[in-house]
């Protein structure tokens, strides 16, 4: 299941780029992508794909698989952030990652 935090925003190019490369390299139970580039209003790594304000430059992620079992936070985290190196080398400044196992999901 992919989920984007608020129902009202539709998801952008960054996210949907997201969602695939993380549904093709984890089993995924859950996904939730949301874009917290708002929050950073003015901020010089305010725009994301396209150079505008909000463009999905600030990503915060909570993922859950199974693919994480046996693996400790940091090289959860590492191997989501090996999936997505070339968003983060392009349009994502901040990417806050939250990656779970299903029976760590409560």
């Amino acid at each position: 299941m992919v989920t984007i935090k608020e129902a009202n925003v539709s998801e952008g190019p960054v996210a949907r780029e997201i969602r695939r490369k993380l549904s093709e390299n984890f089993a995924l139970t859950r996904l939730e992508i949301e874009d917290d580039s708002a929050r950073h209003a003015g901020h010089h790594h305010e725009g994301g794909i396209d150079g505008r304000p909000g463009g999905e430059s600030h990503i915060n992620l909570t993922i859950v698989s199974e693919s994480f079992r046996g693996l400790n936070r940091v090289s959860r985290q590492r191997a989501v952030t090996a999936a997505l190196r070339a968003e983060l080398a392009g349009p994502v400044h901040a990417l806050s990652i939250r990656a779970l196992v299903p029976d760590e999901d409560v």
